[in-house]
């Protein structure tokens, strides 16, 4: 998706085929997390099945914002029927958390932080937009920015939307998060438009069945960097 830098305020009205979309998504996205709540683990759903403006080929992200045993996880996949696809470890940069990736299939992902996030870290998960598993049973869509920089802003009939771009602290305040953080993922999503995708410090590519844990450890073996952000899965 291409950043807008220039966007009016536009009502976007969902029709019947969207609805049925959102719902279809949340539904999947309920029962997984239920699945993990009953073993003690809080989960999030995050982008645009939190917002609403989701199409036909959106990603359901279920986000964990503090660290878990994956085995967990992954007993909770298990047990609800669905399968693990592959794995990932990245570091974006050799200061941010390593976080650990269960791909279950093309739509959904398990996004799980191998050491604690920074507070702004976390933040960076509230400017797509996060619901809680009460929140969803709830029916409730929240406010989030896409990746074309657009604020969503849910109404009855669908969402209100708008560029972030120059109004950054009103945009800052409807999230509950510092505008800060709205200018640093601007800056990233409008250098990515210009010089494409860059690569990330680490990715690891794993099998449906290795062990996460276990595979951190080793990396933590050989990168100084990687071993300093997750010092407390390996005490």
């Amino acid at each position: 998706m291409k950043p807008l830098k220039v966007k009016d305020k536009a009502l976007v009205k969902y029709s019947r085929e969207h609805w049925d979309i959102l719902k279809k998504k949340r539904i999947k996205a309920t029962k997984l997390l239920q699945a993990f709540r009953r073993r003690g683990l809080v989960g999030y759903v995050n982008g645009s099945v939190a917002r609403g403006d989701v199409h036909r080929d959106s990603d359901i992200d279920i986000v964990f914002l503090h660290p878990v045993p994956t085995f967990m996880v992954e007993d909770a996949i298990y047990a609800e029927k669905f399968h693990v696809s592959h794995k990932e470890i990245v570091q974006a940069t050799p200061s941010s958390t390593p976080k650990a990736y269960i791909y279950l299939d093309e739509e959904t992902c398990i996004h799980i932080p191998l050491g604690h996030f920074t507070p702004r870290e976390e933040e960076f998960y509230r400017f797509g937009g996060i619901v809680s598993l009460k929140e969803l049973l709830n029916d409730v869509r929240v406010p989030g920015v896409n990746k074309k920089l657009l604020a969503i802003i849910p109404v009855e009939e669908g969402h209100v939307e708008f560029s972030v771009i120059g109004v950054e602290s009103y945009v800052a305040d409807i999230l509950g998060i510092s505008v800060d953080t709205i200018y640093e993922r601007v800056k990233m999503l409008l250098r990515r438009d210009e010089k494409g995708r860059t690569g990330v410090f680490i990715k690891k590519i794993l099998p449906a069945d290795a062990n996460i844990e276990e595979e951190a450890r080793k990396l933590a073996r050989s990168c100084p960097s990687f071993r300093k952000r997750i010092r407390e899965l390996l005490s």
